[in-house]
């Protein structure tokens, strides 16, 4: 299909226009009064909320000082309680909502009532090591631009500006604690943009003081308009300041100052690795995670590796690194997904075949000590496994010691009581048909279950198969099979995938998708396409800009193999993916229409012509190529769904469900918007419905979480057929 000269739908790109608006809810209520309705629907809806609001779930903690802190919804609190318990009562098991050592910090609702905004908790920043202040983030619907509030732990309540309390207004935005009084600070923040990237981040970094106007507080770091964003931290550990500037969204340059340098007066040093290479900073260490082949004094490393050094090396000469000691070098199936530091013990997440596993190593206590390996015990195979939190600060001081806070400061209510070890960590593991369980991993390496999730649906007659499927390029692709009680032969098969940004897909446990559609005899396949982050780097860039249809080729492969080996027929599969993975399904639905029989569509990217010129748009283009350069031509132009909706005369699409939310300030809602209007127009069947609040993630509570979940799998439960057709 040839683009037409002028955009016929360009108007649905204003967000909150009347005419967009009433377009949108027209169509939302329409497919709510179809999808959401009858005997089933509010079942599912109603175990759906029965599920989310349960008080027997875990809390899931993140440790700061003596106390583990948590944001708690259920249907009393569907905003939530940002609220903490005591280390010793987490410690000795995890516990309940109605136990009384549960302190309520924060009442999103009750604060959202009071101020009449729709606020959503998107955070909160403990003061360290002190634990006496705190900065909340506060968000608008659900979108990624938030307010910035602090919060006094000591005598729990939020410190106004009148009181010299620190306040930001509402921005896209990273800010972190230096000291009590100053803030480390990333915003556009000037009216005319100056200080914006042209992905709309943050250009500067600044030092904000107590009292003062933000935009007065002195730059120590700036980037460039056509960068994707600035950044800046302090390593409390070590006083070293450091900054980043982003060209791209894969790549960065990394700046540094010496341990206890101005950061004001003083200028940063470059550091000497390649942009594509991923740093991180923690004490006396430098670590780097180098995305293609490095060599450092000689040696190459692999990319994927992990690497670590001195800094007192790097600040003797900041010109050359050192000779690095390797932690990790990966190998076809391998790759380190996450990087925790203790305060002696780092530990490194690796996906083997895409499932998890823990490596530990003992931190030298000088430059020239040994990494050792450490022992890492009672941790189950064959499951996820996320590192939730570990405090390596956990009574520590300012200046790295035990002690009183380093600007003088007397601990806050935070830091009185027993403290977690500086090496625990507090893992989730779960698997497709194992709740997560909360673990504790001590820091001997020893391992205790804190608590337990219940199972949310009966997981007896689900059986979990691990598969490959060969793409058009003869590439092996892995795909997961979660296949439910039920007779023999195809059954309605779900297919999920994403495909970008270096993001694994791992088999994990989703109790909605088990309650509302194995449960139910339904299949649900997990496919781990190139552009993910399964097999590491060269796994992603496998799929990067003119390499993009490598991904929907390997997707497109795996729902053939579903077909060829019986798990379902064509018109019994379908699909779903959201943001990168709504683009997928656009270009399954545009390209690949005869392999489904339905597809539903989330937050997606579709008119990759503007996509660059829509909200965070520009700052992807690394991933996806420049639609206003030769890549338009080139690739670009060939796959972007918008352009290629064919008239349902010429060509039978499966019938689409497109989601999205209002408040997306990610991922543009005009892209599903528009593309729904384009399958109207050319007479294909397709479902709307854009939730007014939600940001990127779609849902803002429990219950719009709910309602998202009974309309895609009543979507799939009504349009995929129970039993494969009959033939001739």
């Amino acid at each position: 299909m040839t683009a037409p000269a002028t955009d016929p739908y360009l108007h649905l790109e204003d967000v909150d226009s009347a005419e967009a608006l009433d377009w949108v809810r027209e169509r939302s209520d329409r497919t709510v009064a179809d999808l959401a309705s009858g005997p089933h629907a509010e079942r599912a809806h109603a175990r759906a909320l029965e599920i989310l609001d349960a008080t027997d779930r875990i809390a899931w903690p993140v440790l700061r000082g003596s106390y583990a802190y948590t944001l708690w919804r259920d249907a009393e609190h569907p905003r939530g309680l940002w609220r903490r318990v005591p280390w010793s009562v987490l410690s000795s098991g995890a516990p309940g909502v109605d136990h009384p050592a549960w302190e309520t910090l924060v009442d999103v609702d009750a604060l959202a009532a009071e101020e009449g905004v729709n606020w959503v908790y998107s955070g909160a920043v403990v003061r360290r090591p002190a634990d006496d202040r705190a900065l909340i983030r506060l968000s608008r619907g659900g979108a990624d631009a938030v307010e910035v509030r602090e919060y006094d732990l000591t005598a729990r309540r939020l410190i106004p500006e009148s009181e010299g309390g620190f306040r930001l207004r509402e921005a896209k935005c990273s800010v972190s604690w230096v000291d009590r009084d100053t803030l480390l600070l990333s915003a556009p923040l000037d009216p005319d943009g100056a200080d914006a990237t042209d992905s709309g981040y943050a250009r500067t970094a600044r030092l904000w003081r107590r009292g003062t106007d933000p935009q007065q507080a002195p730059e120590i770091f700036a980037g460039r308009t056509e960068d994707v964003a600035v950044g800046a931290s302090y390593d409390l550990t070590s006083g070293r300041f450091l900054a980043s500037r982003a060209p791209d969204f894969h790549t960065s340059q990394e700046w540094f100052w010496p341990a206890g340098g101005d950061p004001v007066a003083d200028a940063p040093h470059l550091l000497p690795v390649p942009e594509d290479c991923r740093v991180d900073s923690c004490g006396d260490w430098l670590l780097l995670r180098p995305r293609t082949d490095l060599e450092v004094a000689g040696r190459t490393h692999p990319g994927g590796s992990v690497l670590v050094l001195p800094w007192a090396a790097v600040d003797a000469d900041p010109t050359a690194l050192p000779d690095p000691v390797v932690l990790f070098s990966p190998t076809p199936s391998t790759t380190v997904e996450d990087v925790t530091w203790g305060r002696g013990r780092i530990l490194l997440t690796i996906l083997d075949d895409t499932e998890s596993r823990l490596d530990a190593f003992a931190i030298p206590n000088h430059a020239d000590g040994p990494w050792r390996r450490l022992t890492v015990d009672g941790l189950p195979e064959h499951v996820s496994v996320d590192v939730l939190s570990c405090d390596r600060l956990s009574g520590m001081d300012g200046t790295g010691t035990d002690g009183s806070t380093a600007d003088g400061a007397g601990a806050g209510e935070g830091a009185a009581g027993e403290r977690p070890h500086p090496d625990d960590a507090v893992l989730a593991v779960s698997g497709p048909i194992v709740p997560p369980s909360l673990v504790l991993l001590r820091a001997d390496g020893t391992t205790t279950t804190l608590g337990s999730t219940p199972d949310r649906f009966d997981t007896s007659g689900i059986e979990v198969t691990r598969h490959t499927a060969v793409s058009d390029d003869g590439t092996l692709v892995p795909y997961t099979v979660m296949r439910g009680p039920g007779p023999a032969g195809p059954a309605p098969t779900i297919l999920y995938g994403y495909g970008g940004f270096e993001i694994s897909m791992r088999p994990s446990y989703a109790a909605l998708r088990g309650a509302l559609w194995l449960a139910e005899g339904g299949v649900y396949v997990v496919a781990g396409i190139r552009g993910g982050g399964e097999y590491g780097p060269a796994w992603h860039q496998a799929a990067v800009r003119e390499k993009r249809p490598r991904a929907y080729e390997d997707f497109a492969a795996v729902a053939r193999a579903l077909v060829d080996t019986g798990v379902t027929t064509r018109d019994q599969l379908g699909a779903t993916g959201g943001s990168n993975g709504g683009l997928l399904m656009g270009v399954m639905l545009t390209r690949y229409p005869e392999l489904f029989g339905a597809l539903a569509i989330a937050v997606p990217l579709l008119d990759m012509k503007r996509y660059h010129l829509l909200l965070a748009g520009a700052s992807w283009m690394a991933e996806y190529g420049d639609p206003e350069s030769a890549d338009w031509d080139d690739f670009l132009g060939a796959y972007s769904p918008y352009q290629h909706v064919r008239p349902a005369s010429d060509c039978r699409y499966p019938t689409v469900l497109m989601t999205t939310s209002t408040r997306d300030d990610r991922v543009h809602p005009g892209h599903a918007r528009k593309m729904t209007a384009a399958l109207e127009a050319a007479g294909h069947e397709v479902a709307y419905y854009e939730n007014v609040e939600g940001g990127h993630a779609g849902a803002a509570d429990n219950s719009q979480e709910a309602r998202k979940a009974v309309l895609t799998y009543e979507f799939f439960r009504r349009r995929l057929p129970r039993r494969r057709p009959a033939t001739d």
